[in-house]
């Protein structure tokens, strides 16, 4: 088994229920809860969460940070940005969310802005999750004003706080299938906007093969994954989905993104790709708990397990 000191592993606020959705969230535990339960189940760095869960005060997140020797890797920032009249307010919202992760980054591993589309918003994406045919996709046209607003918003992130982002492909929204991920990257400039490689997202939004097409999809997007999301992706549900036409919150609400080692993802293939790509820094599991899916905390210490049985 190959195995590496080089490569962290972190976890996020959505595995204790802090879900971006408006309706899929739980009754929230406290911040304070979360970072202390993240730590007892064995990670060592966090993401944001959505804006307002932990400290907007950047000593007061510094101190908190600090108490529990985490790293923060990142914020999810969702942009609508097929429409050119969002881009203004998401490069706002993205300015006040990365000047907070520069002022609590890490010198050993700065902390990325996570782009994405303002996923669920659009009736047709969001119904067809899983299942995107080209018809869907964004015309020349959108996608031109997609990677512009992308461009934009990273360039001045950059220029202000000295971040990079990376963006982050997603079902239910324009870019999740692996065709809309490489238009997006050949409309972008490398130098300016990478990839968060996301397991589940990818298996699920390739299709009824999707998890046979993980691997390929990180040799073709190699060069531009700056950062890993590990999620897992459960082939029946997914099944399931594509066969009874359900919505992509239904899937959701079904577990199509279950606990590691529980789907179809293969994470030891992943881990022995990671290695020889010499990717360094955290990788970040993500697993979507919504209520009654059970305790956060045990599904983490059994997703930390599954992760030091193959070597991580």
């Amino acid at each position: 088994m190959v195995t590496t000191t080089k490569i962290h592993v972190a976890n996020a606020p959505c595995s204790w229920g802090t879900l971006e959705f408006e309706g899929m969230q739980g009754d929230r535990i406290d911040y304070r809860q979360m970072l202390d339960e993240l730590v007892e189940t064995g990670y060592t760095a966090t993401e944001l969460g959505d804006w307002g869960f932990m400290p907007t005060d950047p000593a007061q997140l510094r101190d908190e940070l600090a108490q529990r020797q985490l790293v923060m890797l990142g914020a999810y920032v969702g942009v609508a940005l097929k429409y050119p009249d969002r881009h203004a307010a998401g490069e706002a919202t993205a300015l006040k969310i990365a000047r907070l992760l520069a002022a609590v980054a890490s010198e050993a591993q700065p902390p990325f802005l996570v782009l994405a589309d303002d996923n669920g918003i659009e009736p047709d994406r969001t119904q067809k999750a899983g299942r995107v045919t080209p018809d869907l996709y964004l015309s020349s046209a959108e996608l031109a004003t997609f990677a512009q607003g992308v461009e934009r918003i990273a360039r001045a992130v950059r220029a202000e706080t000295g971040l990079r982002t990376v963006f982050h492909h997603h079902c239910a929204g324009y870019v999740e299938t692996p065709a809309e991920i490489g238009r997006l990257l050949d409309r972008t400039d490398p130098d300016l906007v990478g990839l968060v490689f996301d397991t589940g997202h990818f298996a699920f939004g390739a299709g009824p093969d999707g998890c046979q097409q993980v691997l390929a999809g990180l040799n073709q997007f190699a060069e531009r994954i700056w950062y890993v999301h590990f999620k897992d992706c459960q082939p029946e549900v997914a099944r399931r989905s594509r066969d009874e036409a359900w919505d992509y919150f239904t899937a959701l609400k079904h577990g199509v993104f279950c606990e590691l080692g529980q789907g179809c993802v293969d994470f030891a293939a992943v881990r022995d790709w990671l290695v020889q790509h010499n990717y360094q820094g955290w990788l970040t599991v993500e697993q979507d708990v919504l209520p009654g899916m059970g305790a956060p905390k045990e599904s983490a210490r059994r997703n930390r397990e599954y992760l030091r049985q193959i070597g991580l």
